[in-house]
C-alpha cells in the first residue's frame, strides 16, 4: 500500500486524538511522532478528519493530472454522485464547464458504474450463489475485512466498484481515453493504484476545489433534473439498496455505516448468528456523504441527504451491460505483519505499566486503545509507548510531584488567586509550627503569614525575589522568595529556614565585639604601662601607640 496519507512531523504535538478514532489503531507513536501503519491501515481517513494540528496530509494529485492533460489524449472525469452535497447548487452540467476549463475533456457521473454494480448485486442476489452478501463499493470496508476478517472474505461480493466499473464504461466507449475520479474518499487512491489499468488518477473534492481557486474558476449554480439517475442515491446510508428493484423476498436488507458499527456486524457474521442478508456497509457515517474529504467545514448531514435524494431520479441511467467476468472483482487476504505476544510478555507489559493486579486494569481508553491489554500489546509490537498511559502519567506525575514537595529542604506554601491555602509541605509546617495541613488549607493565607507580600505579587504579577525576613510569631529567620503563576493564577511560595544561621551570626558577632572590648582594655592598660616605661626612660610612646592602635584595629576586622 501506498502512502496516501501521510503525517506532517512538524505538526504533531502527540495529543493521541488520531488512534483514538483509528478503528483499527493503524497508528503508532515513537520519536514524539505519530505515523500511520500502512500494512495495518485501511485508510478510512478518520485521522485526517479529526487531526486538531492538520498534521496528517493526503497525497496530492493535481500535478499528477495536470501532466495527463498536457499529454493530447482525451481526459474524462468521473464524478461521485456525492458531489452534489459538496458543491450546493451545482449540477452535473455545471461540473462539466468547469472541469472543461481546466482542459477535461468531458466530465460523466460515477452514478452510472453504480448502476451496472446494482445490476450485479441483484443477479447475485437472484441466484441465491450466497447466503449472505456484503457490498464491495467502499474500498475502506474491503480493505477492513481483507485485512482483519479474513473468514468473511467469502460474503464480499466479488463485483468491481462504481468507480471502476464507470471508468472500464468509459473506455470502452472512448478506447484512447484516460479517467480521472473525483469524490470524497481517501481510499480510492489506494484502490486504483493498487488494480492498475482501470483508473489513472483520483482526486478528492477538496484538490479540485483548491485547483479551482488557483485557475479562478468559479461554478455555477443551476441544476437539471434527470428521471434516469436512480443510482445517485448510492452515496447515502441505504442508497444501495434503495436503487434496487429486484429484491429476494427471502433476505434481509441491511445499511451499515460507521467503521465501528460495520466491524460488529462482521463479528455477528464470524459468530454464525446472522443468516440471508445484503449488507451494504460504509466505513464513514452516513455513507459516503460523510466522507473525510469532502470540504472541511461542509458538514450539514441533514442537507447533504436532502442535496442527493433530491437530485436523484426514480429511473435507472441507461447502460451497455458487461459480461460477468468484465464485472468480476477478486479479494484476497491481505496479512498484517504484526505477530501477537505471549501472556507473559503483555503481563510484564502491564507491570511496568502499574497494572499488577486485573483491577489496576482500568480500560478507560484515554491513550485509545480499548484496553490495558490492547495497549500493551501494541507497546510490545512497537506501535505504542507506556507514558500514552493517562492514569499512568498522573500517577507518575503526582509521586514526582509529591516526592519535591515532602523532601525539598525549603518549605513550600501554595496560594490561590484569593489568597487561600491550596498545598503546603512539612518543611513550611515546621517552620510556622503547624501540627497539620488541614489545619490551613482552604483558609485564608492571613491566619498563618502576613498577606500584603502576597498581595503585592499578585497585583504587580511580579516575583518577589529571594529576601530575609524575620516572622516574629513564629521566632524565625526565612529567606523568602515569592512566584506568581499567571497561567493557573497561583503564588507559589518558598521558604528557607536560616534561623540557626541567623543566630549563629549574631553569637560570633557578639564574640567579636567581646574581644574588641576586651583588646580596648587590654591597650588601654599597656598604654598606660608603656607611658610610664617611656616616662622612666625619657623616651615618647608616640610610635608604640601607634603599632597597638593597628593591633586593635586589626581584631574589629576579624
Amino acid at each position: 500500500m501506498s502512502d496516501f496519507l501521510k503525517l506532517k512531523k512538524s505538526d504533531c504535538k502527540n495529543c493521541y486524538k488520531c488512534i483514538r478514532h483509528c478503528p483499527v489503531k493503524s497508528i503508532k507513536f515513537s520519536g514524539e511522532q505519530a505515523h500511520i501503519v500502512s500494512n495495518e491501515c485501511i485508510l478510512c481517513g478518520q485521522c485526517f478528519v479529526v487531526c486538531p494540528q492538520d498534521a496528517k496530509e493526503i497525497q496530492n494529485d493535481v500535478e499528477k493530472v495536470k501532466v495527463m492533460l498536457s499529454e493530447g489524449v482525451p481526459i474524462i472525469a468521473s464524478v461521485a454522485p456525492s458531489f452534489i452535497a459538496n458543491y450546493d447548487g451545482v449540477g452535473i452540467e455545471q461540473l462539466e464547464q468547469a472541469l472543461q476549463k481546466l482542459g477535461f475533456a468531458r466530465v460523466e457521473e460515477t452514478a452510472i458504474g453504480a448502476t451496472l454494480v446494482k445490476n450485479q448485486y441483484e443477479e447475485i442476489l437472484r441466484s441465491k450463489r450466497q447466503n449472505i452478501l456484503i457490498s464491495s463499493c467502499c474500498h475502506s470496508i474491503n480493505l477492513l475485512i481483507q485485512k482483519y476478517f479474513p473468514n468473511e472474505l467469502k460474503y464480499l461480493a466479488d463485483v468491481k466498484s462504481p468507480m471502476q466499473m464507470h471508468s472500464l464504461d468509459i473506455k470502452r466507449r472512448y478506447p484512447n481515453a484516460k479517467t480521472v475520479f473525483i469524490g470524497p474518499c481517501v481510499a480510492k487512491k489506494d484502490e486504483a493504484d493498487h488494480y492498475e489499468g482501470i483508473v489513472d488518477a483520483v482526486l478528492t473534492f477538496e484538490e479540485l476545489t483548491e485547483w479551482l481557486k488557483s485557475e479562478n474558476i468559479e461554478l455555477e449554480r443551476e441544476i437539471v433534473s434527470n428521471e434516469k439517475s436512480k443510482t445517485r442515491l448510492f452515496p447515502v446510508t441505504g442508497g444501495i439498496i434503495n436503487t434496487m428493484v429486484s429484491r429476494p423476498l427471502d433476505y434481509k436488507y441491511i445499511a451499515i455505516d460507521g467503521v465501528e458499527n460495520c466491524i460488529a456486524v462482521l463479528k455477528d457474521i464470524e459468530k454464525g448468528i446472522m443468516d440471508n442478508c445484503f449488507i451494504e456497509m460504509s466505513a464513514c457515517v452516513g455513507s459516503c456523504i460523510g466522507g473525510p474529504v469532502m470540504e472541511k467545514f461542509h458538514r450539514s448531514p441533514i442537507r447533504d441527504y436532502c442535496s442527493v435524494v433530491n437530485y436523484a431520479g426514480d429511473q435507472d441511467f441507461e447502460v451497455q451491460s458487461f459480461d460477468d467476468f468484465a464485472l468480476t472483482k477478486n479479494f484476497e487476504f491481505i496479512p498484517r505483519k504484526a505477530e501477537e505476544p505471549s501472556e507473559d510478555e503483555i503481563r510484564s507489559v502491564l507491570r511496568q505499566m502499574g497494572k499488577v493486579r486485573p483491577s489496576d486494569e482500568l480500560n478507560c481508553g484515554s491513550c485509545g486503545y480499548n484496553t490495558c491489554k490492547e495497549k500493551a500489546i501494541a507497546i510490545i509490537q512497537g506501535k505504542a509507548v507506556i507514558s500514552m498511559c493517562l492514569p499512568f502519567l498522573k500517577e507518575r506525575a503526582e509521586k514526582f510531584y509529591k516526592n519535591i514537595i515532602d523532601y525539598t529542604p525549603d518549605g513550600i506554601l501554595v496560594l490561590n488567586e484569593d489568597l487561600e491555602v491550596q498545598q503546603i509541605n512539612d518543611t513550611a509546617r515546621k517552620i510556622m509550627n503547624i501540627k497539620y495541613a488541614s489545619d490551613v488549607l482552604g483558609e485564608q493565607v492571613i491566619r498563618i503569614l502576613d498577606p500584603n507580600p502576597f498581595l503585592q505579587c499578585k497585583l504587580s504579577e511580579r516575583n518577589l525575589a529571594k529576601e530575609r525576613i524575620y516572622l516574629a510569631e513564629y521566632n524565625r529567620y526565612v529567606d523568602r522568595s515569592i512566584i506568581y503563576d499567571k497561567k493557573y493564577k497561583n503564588l507559589i511560595c518558598f521558604m528557607s529556614d536560616v534561623t540557626d544561621e541567623v543566630v549563629a551570626k549574631e553569637e560570633k558577632e557578639n564574640l567579636s565585639e567581646q574581644t574588641i572590648e576586651i583588646a580596648d582594655k587590654v591597650v588601654e592598660k599597656q598604654m598606660r604601662i608603656v607611658q610610664d616605661i617611656a616616662s622612666l626612660l625619657g623616651e615618647t610612646a608616640a610610635e608604640t601607640k601607634i603599632a597597638l592602635t593597628k593591633l586593635k584595629e586589626s581584631i574589629k576586622h576579624e
